[in-house]
């Protein structure tokens, strides 16, 4: 894979270690903040903030709007970031985060993620490296609302291969 910007998904499985190319970027497909996003992530959190969930207190704030919680992005973040599948069936844990909250979003507008590949790190004697993702959660208007790193341990294809081949011939 080049290093490029793609808007792609990984149908049949994710991508290992050796496949990601430091520099690519991937587009995600994208989807609508619904009010139901907004109530069922107050119902799950225990945030029931009135600037998230009064349409009266919340047109007297700042924002002249009900806004999602900022950490509902942070979410439909990561839930964009498989739909892309790269990570299907490669990552092994998600172990980080660095996260900024740049600009409020609301119910109806249309979110997607940029990821970039940003630095792989070989872990000696691990089946997996460290990989270190560049995440933009982009507006409809292809505005950064938020911006972060992600530090995940993805699987090395030979290491996987040769447990698959220690498991064909323990049959």
């Amino acid at each position: 894979m080049e290093a490029s910007t793609q808007e792609a998904s990984f149908q049949g499985g994710g991508l290992y270690f050796e496949d990601l190319v430091v520099g690519v970027e991937m587009l995600s497909p994208a989807r609508t903040v619904t009010e139901a996003d907004v109530v069922l992530f107050a119902g799950l959190s225990g945030d029931h903030n009135p600037l998230h969930t009064d349409a009266e207190f919340a047109k007297r704030s700042r924002f002249g709007r009900p806004v999602a919680h900022g950490l509902l992005g942070l979410v439909i973040a990561s839930g964009l970031a498989y739909r892309l599948g790269f990570l299907e069936g490669t990552v092994e844990a998600f172990l980080s985060a660095e996260w900024k909250f740049r600009h409020p979003f609301s119910i109806g507008d249309t979110v997607r993620i940029r990821a970039q590949v940003k630095q792989k790190t070989p872990v000696p004697g691990e089946s997996a490296g460290l990989v270190a993702f560049g995440i933009d959660l982009l507006s409809q208007r292809d505005e950064v609302l938020q911006r972060g790193q992600w530090l995940m341990l993805i699987k090395l294809r030979d290491a996987a291969l040769g447990a698959h081949r220690r498991r064909a011939r323990a049959r």
